[in-house]
Parts: C-alpha cells; structure tokens; sequence
C-alpha cells in the first residue's frame, strides 16, 4: 500500500528550499535601491515560516532567526541580536503561565537554574554588545554550527532513570509528581547531578545572552539527559527558564539602544503567528523530517555567519 501524498509533506521543506534560494539573492541587491519597507515584511514573511518550523521541530525561534537574518539581511548583528531575545521571549512568556497551570514546569527546579543561568546571561550580552561585530558574527557561526552536531548526536529519553538524588536537589526540595496525560498517569519524578546541571546553565545563559540565541536548544537536553528529568517536564520547564533567562538579557540590549522596533516588531508578530499554525502541523507532520529540515537550515546558516564574518563569504 502506497503512502498517502499529504500537502504538508512538501511544503515545509519547499518554503525553506526557496528561502534559502533567495536570500543571496535579496542580500546581493543594493540596498539603496530597496524601499525601507521590503526588510520589514521580509522579515514577518520570513519569522512566519521560522515559526511553522520552530514548534515541530521543538526548537526555539531565536535559534534559527538570529544566523539568518544576520547573515542574510543588511542589520547590523547587535540589533539582530537584541531582535532575536524578544523573539525567543514572546513565545515563552505566552507559553509559561499555561505550562505551570498544566504541571508541565516545575518552579522549584527553575528557579534556582534560571537564576544561575541569568546572571550569565548579562555577562554574554555585555560581552557580546562589546566585542567587534566581525568576531562576535565569527563566533556565531561557530556555535550555531555546535549547536548542529548536538542536535545531530542528541538522544532523549521520555522517562530517564534516577536512582538516587543527589544532595543538593534534596535540600531544595527538587522533586514532585506531574500527569503524564498521553500515558494517563502520575509519574514520580526527581533529579541527580544538580550541580553539573547548574555549570552546564550557567554556560548556556552565556550563550543565549552573547548570542541573542535563546537556549531551548540547550535547556532541554540539560534537564532531560542529564539531570533525569521526564522529557515533558523539561521542554515545559526549559520554556519557564527562557522566559526568565531572556528578559534578563533583553533589558541589557534595550539599555545599550541595540533593540529597534523596525526590526524587532515584524519578527516576533511572524514568529508568534507562525508558531500557532506550528502546533497544529506538529499533528500531522513527521517531526523527525522537520527537525533534520532545521539542522540542514542551521547548518547553512552557521557556515554563512562563520563565512561572514570572517570575510570568506
């Protein structure tokens, strides 16, 4: 029996083909010769497909925005940059109070990491905000090229055994019971290794305050495979965290005037009604095709913000 040939099995992947088709294009046009409102819609075209994307391949928007529109619209990477936290924060802030409410994110486990993860987060953006634009763009494209083989090599477990709990996460108390409701049950759940989960956060706020990246990217990971939390419970929890860890950085790019309106408000309105079409393609789409899609995507992406930066490319 033959498979039956959906829409949605093309279209994803045939947008990003022609986006990746035709943003050399658009950056080798002179931009004296664009009128100043093509950017903006481009960018709501664009952060409208990113957000499709996004939400399938369980990534978050920031990840996929910022090597982009850095490396393929004419902005300078601080504004890119700024542009790319609120993106990663308007999904997370309206995701947030949902997940708690639903007992997919967890306070007292956030709480502590969000803060280590912050505080980083302020150190990255003013290291970022300082550095020359070349080395940070040359930067970037290394990590997000990191980012691609560890979302390449990544495995994730639903329920992850943890035998024993280690001190630190007693003595906070880290521990707790959410329904799982494809299972339709309660699962117990606690954590180990809290102190290597607190140094791997407090390197992934560096990076998402550096960077403008965001981190689910890096949260979930953290939490599932190494600290043992259920896989559920970390994708809600890492969303807690970003909406924590980003405001943090955001303000900093707002007080040093690298946010503008222009770029940042076309975005996250794409992102945001990209990201509601997202949840209902998560149904019926293979997410595994869709996440190889963004790692071939972020693979491109990275190679052309190393190139840029460099100067190669």
């Amino acid at each position: 029996m033959h498979k039956k040939f959906l829409p949605s099995d093309w279209i994803l992947p045939l947008g990003a083909a022609m986006l990746l088709c035709a943003w050399p294009a658009l950056a080798a046009v002179p931009e004296a010769s664009v009128a100043w409102w093509i950017w903006p819609l481009a960018l709501f075209v664009l952060c409208f497909v990113l957000g499709m994307i996004a939400v399938p391949a369980g990534v978050g928007g920031g990840v996929l925005f910022v090597p982009i529109v850095g490396g393929f619209f004419p902005f300078h990477l601080d504004f890119v940059r700024g542009a790319g936290l609120l993106v990663a924060l308007a999904g997370a802030l309206s995701a947030g109070p949902g997940l708690l409410r639903s007992g997919l994110a967890d306070l007292r486990l956030a709480l502590p990491l969000a803060l280590v993860a912050s505080a980083t987060s302020i150190a990255g953006a003013l290291l970022g905000l300082a550095l020359p634009a070349a080395v940070v763009q040359t930067a970037l494209g290394v990590a997000i090229l990191g980012i691609v083989v560890v979302m390449w090599r990544a495995q994730r477990s639903e329920f992850p055994l943890v035998e024993q709990p280690d001190r630190l996460s007693q003595a906070f108390g880290i521990q707790g019971v959410f329904h799982d409701a494809t299972g339709r049950r309660d699962v117990e759940w606690r954590v180990h290794r809290t102190p290597v989960g607190v140094a791997l956060f407090a390197m992934i706020g560096l990076l998402a305050g550096m960077f403008g990246l965001g981190a689910g990217w890096a949260n979930v990971p953290a939490l599932n495979l190494v600290m043992g939390l259920p896989l559920r419970l970390s994708a809600g929890t890492s969303g807690l965290i970003l909406s924590i860890v980003d405001t943090t950085a955001a303000w900093v790019y707002i007080n040093e005037g690298a946010v503008l309106a222009v770029i940042a408000a076309p975005s996250v309105i794409g992102m945001m009604l990209g990201a509601r079409i997202g949840v209902h393609l998560l149904k019926i789409v293979d997410a595994v095709v869709i996440r190889r899609l963004v790692i071939m995507i972020l693979l491109f992406a990275g190679l052309r913000a190393f190139g840029r930066g460099t100067g190669v490319w």
